[in-house]
């Protein structure tokens, strides 16, 4: 049973930061991509950014590029992604998956395990 437990969530006024960790249990962490998605209300999910297995390849959206940060540690079977300079528009709930693969994906069905999500708050 492949769980993922995210972490790191809250209030901040624009222009803050926040860290956001996901722990995983239950796959071989290192031989997945992992990825983090964010839903505000009324909207789709999206994806926000992924890395690959080994931690040297990733991917932003757009609206994050040289904000957020993706990264993870392979031994402790963790994922992170630093939130810089946060926008109101940020504001969603912000989810943790497991690709199907080594490699990630833009899309939600590139995934097959998902967190339970941690809200991310920005006021302005």
């Amino acid at each position: 049973q492949v769980q993922l437990v995210e972490s790191g969530g809250g209030l901040v006024q624009a222009g803050g930061s926040l860290r956001l960790s996901c722990s995983a249990s239950g796959r071989t962490f290192s031989n997945y991509a992992m990825g983090w998605f964010r839903q505000a209300p009324g909207e789709e999910r999206q994806i926000v950014a992924h890395i690959n297995s080994p931690g040297v390849m990733s991917y932003y959206v757009n609206s994050v590029k040289g904000r957020f940060t993706i990264s993870r540690d392979n031994a402790k079977n963790t994922v992170y992604l630093q939130m810089n300079g946060l926008k109101p528009e940020d504001t969603a709930v912000y989810y943790c998956a497991v690709s199907k693969y080594a490699y990630g994906s833009r899309t939600s069905s590139g995934y097959d395990y998902w967190g339970q999500g941690t809200q991310v708050t920005v006021s302005s």
